[in-house]
């Protein structure tokens, strides 16, 4: 009878689905094909490829702003709308803009994902004066039809070079 019960306890313990809190390190295809969707966010910027920033969020994602003083909540359809002008400016060669990520905090499974770091974003003027702009956030993915797409970014507090330069 204590063999039998074993056994089950044995089988059911093995056929149970790994835990949803496994460390993001052991994901690695995940990994690569979240790498690269944050390559594609930066040749996007660089490039002023608007199309291919906007098929990089979810049609109903949501982006929140708090690293003003007035905190917003918006859809990506309106974020999107604020933003190309700059990436109209920088595929005319008016202006240049690039963007780097650097992660602190990577959380997912074969579906969905939650990632937090730090974000550089510089743009440089026709006059040669750069700007950056550190910004810690988060983002929440999810996979769809094969491609990961964001359904959630929260820009959530100005950061520094320092804090940049220790998530290398």
């Amino acid at each position: 009878m204590i063999k039998l019960l074993l056994t089950t306890i044995l089988i059911i313990g093995t056929s149970l689905p790994s835990s949803p809190t496994q460390p993001y390190d052991q994901d690695t295809e995940r990994l690569a094909a979240l790498d690269h969707y944050w390559q594609q966010v930066a040749k996007s910027v660089g490039e002023g490829d608007y199309e291919l920033y906007k098929s990089l969020y979810h049609k109903d994602a949501v982006v929140i702003f708090a690293t003003g003083e007035n905190k917003v909540s918006i859809s990506i359809a309106d974020a999107l709308a604020n933003w190309k002008e700059d990436f109209d400016k920088t595929r005319s060669g008016e202006s240049k803009g690039s963007v780097a990520f650097r992660l602190s905090q990577r959380i997912g499974n074969k579906d969905t994902a939650h990632e937090t770091g730090l974000f550089a974003y510089s743009t440089e003027d026709k006059a040669g004066k750069v700007s950056t702009q550190y910004i810690h956030f988060e983002a929440l993915f999810v996979k769809q039809n094969g491609k990961w797409l964001m359904t959630m970014e929260y820009q959530k507090e100005r950061g520094s070079q320092a804090e940049w330069d220790a998530l290398k």
